[in-house]
């Protein structure tokens, strides 16, 4: 096993550091849309579909 681990240590560093990114991207994300802001950040004024992405806040 250590031998392995030894052998595709660049390929292991190399996919870790991908997982780290995918993952703060998706996070991101999820910030994003829990705090109301639109994925295109342009804002919602002339979208035709304005009243379904966002739900109204009571």
């Amino acid at each position: 096993m250590a031998q392995w681990l030894t052998d595709n240590a660049g390929n292991i560093i190399v996919i870790a550091i991908l997982l780290i990114i995918v993952s703060l991207s998706i996070r991101s994300m999820i910030k994003a849309k829990k705090s109301g802001k639109g994925s295109c950040g342009c804002g919602c004024a002339h979208c035709a579909m304005s009243g379904k992405c966002h739900s109204a806040k009571k």
